[in-house]
């Protein structure tokens, strides 16, 4: 008896990317309206512009390949640095993964070799089953020690006051915020790297904010993975003003994009913080700026903060 397989396969958002559009409203010479997602190849007198809301871009996919009757799955990772997926069963009949599920994985950028392989428990009776995972972006830092101080994520010769530092009880109150620093700055300031490592983020496509928690996932943000593992956030910056993209390598102290008001936010900063993947979930960890006399400094609230020059940076690393 010829017995059937069905897969399915469902993916759990932990991180995500957005794509953003203009739609572009104008008249030409014949008077004909056109509505369009590309601009016009010529001026137009008549020309209205509006920002679209962007669309989530999926950049991690749980594939199949192999035989119908031996299924293999691997991982297409397509962020510039490395993730920890987790996959498990949300439904299975006369099934069995080797190795065995639920487990987890740390894919590195790119395609990774076949992960697991399903096959019947017994070939002669119908199976069936549906797959869930969820992933997480960077590797898994179980035993974490900061061993690195930050430039100032901004100019030389420049102050801005800190508006919430650890523990604010604004914003700063999860796991992922705890030890996170809100700026107060224009919008439009130049922000910096405050330390060297590879772009792995750099959304710039939302352009709404407020003090709705709607926004929360709609802040403007550049992360850079450092070579210890650990992460910097900067987020609510301006609207298609990235100055750096995914897979680019930046050193302390580069200009990487410019404050706003993007996302979850009360008026214009930025909000910058170190983070690190604890095995499936993003946490924030303490981290100290080099101030002006070239020592770490822990950031504290309505201190000012001082951008130094590399003259400075004394013991940070870059």
């Amino acid at each position: 008896m010829k017995t059937s397989l069905l897969i399915f396969i469902v993916l759990s958002l932990c991180s995500f990317n957005a794509v953003g559009k203009k739609l572009y409203k104008f008249q030409d010479k014949q008077g004909i309206l056109h509505f369009t997602d590309k601009p016009p190849e010529t001026e137009q007198k008549q020309l209205e512009v509006r920002q679209l809301k962007p669309a989530t871009k999926q950049l991690l996919w749980l594939l199949q390949s192999g035989e119908e009757r031996h299924p293999q799955f691997y991982i297409r990772n397509d962020y510039a640095g490395p993730v920890e997926v987790e996959i498990d069963f949300s439904e299975r009949n006369n099934v069995q993964a080797t190795p065995d599920l639920p487990k987890r994985f740390v894919i590195e950028s790119g395609k990774s070799d076949s992960l697991f392989q399903i096959n019947a428990i017994d070939e002669h009776e119908p199976w069936r089953l549906a797959l869930k995972y969820s992933y997480i972006i960077g590797s898994p830092l179980a035993h974490y020690s900061a061993n690195a101080s930050y430039w100032p994520p901004v100019a030389p010769n420049t102050a801005f006051q800190i508006s919430q530092a650890f523990g604010g009880s604004f914003s700063h109150t999860d796991e992922q915020n705890k030890y996170a620093v809100d700026i107060v700055m224009p919008v439009g300031t130049p922000v910096y790297a405050a330390r060297s490592g590879i772009v792995l983020e750099a959304e710039d496509d939302f352009y709404k904010g407020g003090t709705n928690k709607a926004y929360s996932s709609e802040a403007n943000n550049i992360r850079i993975l450092h070579d210890d593992g650990s992460m910097a956030i900067y987020a609510h910056l301006e609207l298609e003003k990235a100055q750096v993209y995914p897979g680019l390598a930046v050193v302390a102290g580069q200009l990487i994009g410019y404050s706003g008001n993007t996302g979850f936010s009360s008026g214009p900063h930025l909000h910058f913080a170190v983070q690190i993947n604890k095995g499936m979930e993003l946490v924030s960890v303490p981290f100290t700026f080099i101030n002006q006399q070239g020592q770490a400094e822990q950031p504290s609230v309505n201190a000012w903060l001082k951008g130094i020059a590399p003259s400075q940076m004394g013991n940070a690393v870059e």
